[in-house]
């Protein structure tokens, strides 16, 4: 029938009393009748032309009236329920490593392209009042999309990343993090501003800086996210087995979990680990539902007025079919 949490107008539970009172009044009716009956009657002719079975099953239209017009009452009522529902209202920022180690073919065809893959199925989803910007970085970074609603600008510059040396971890959550104020200052100020998150995917190796906690650092970036009440979700994406060939040699690239864990756990966000495309796909699905979604109360009469109605119209035709009249 659905969840129910509340009900906006109770009064009209007052109504299914009424309801009790008729089917009481039936009932009585129905004994004073059968007394009569068989105060008068002829018990062997009364079994032959009315047998006991018949008798039972004349009263299921009066119950599946009665039940029908219960459940009308509730739905009168307003059932309130939790339900899942798209935000209207939130800021994204998909925060993508492109360094060379991206290159990787650990994952197929390599870490770079599946990430892409991945990433567009991600904006394709998102609910369409979200504003959503894209940030890629290697050994600098750049705001490819500010925080817009428009999913082609995010999906066109998805498609052009390129590859390209080191990586600075901090430098991509730095500019995530001023492209949220931006758009919260158009919007009134951090206090008045939808929520906002920074989705970080990498392969976790940051070599600009080489300190973490360096002032232009991974570490201190996220801080600083906090600090802005922006968590950072991260997304590791590679296998410690990785490597790329750069100059003929083979490089080891082992995903970095740890550090790109920590960055999660500073900022207020969550760690995802994701070896494959499946998984990449899985740890995107996992935030899309989170920041995507709410779960709102709301109104849930619909379930109570449809199932009413059907009992009601099996009741009014039982009656006419069966006892050639309504109860």
């Amino acid at each position: 029938m659905g969840g129910l949490t509340s009900l906006a107008t109770p009064i009209w539970l007052l109504g299914i009393l009424v309801v009790l009172a008729i089917v009481a009044g039936y009932v009585y009716n129905e004994r004073r009748r059968e007394k009569r009956a068989l105060k008068f009657a002829n018990m062997s002719v009364l079994d032959s032309v009315a047998p006991p079975g018949r008798n039972r099953w004349r009263h299921v239209p009066i119950a599946l009236l009665s039940i029908g017009l219960i459940l009308m009452m509730v739905a009168l009522s307003g059932p309130q329920a939790m339900r899942k529902v798209p935000r209207s209202k939130a800021t994204v920022v998909l925060v993508i490593d492109t360094s060379l180690s991206m290159q990787a073919t650990d994952v197929s065809p390599n870490r770079l392209d599946a990430a892409k893959e991945a990433a567009k199925k991600f904006v394709g989803e998102l609910p369409a009042g979200m504003n959503l910007g894209i940030v890629s970085f290697a050994g600098t970074a750049q705001l490819l999309v500010s925080p817009t609603p428009d999913r082609s600008l995010a999906t066109n510059a998805i498609d052009h990343l390129d590859l390209a040396q080191r990586t600075a971890t901090g430098e991509g959550i730095y500019a995530a993090i001023q492209s949220i104020k931006n758009i919260r200052d158009v919007l009134g100020g951090k206090d008045n501003a939808p929520p906002a998150r920074i989705i970080l995917e990498s392969d976790g190796k940051q070599t600009v800086p080489t300190d973490l906690d360096d002032p232009r650092g991974g570490f201190t970036a996220a801080r600083k996210a906090k600090e802005e009440g922006i968590p950072i979700s991260t997304i590791s994406f590679g296998t410690p087995g990785g490597t790329v060939n750069i100059e003929g040699q083979n490089i080891p690239v082992p995903v970095d979990d740890a550090s790109l864990k920590k960055i999660a756990d500073l900022s207020g966000g969550q760690f995802f680990s994701a070896s494959s495309l499946s998984d990449l796909n899985e740890a995107y699905g996992t935030l899309r539902d989170e920041i995507g979604w709410e779960m709102q109360k709301g109104d849930n009469s619909r379930v109570w007025v449809l199932w009413g109605t059907v009992l009601l119209v099996l009741g009014a035709a039982g009656a006419v079919a069966y006892n050639r009249r309504l109860p």
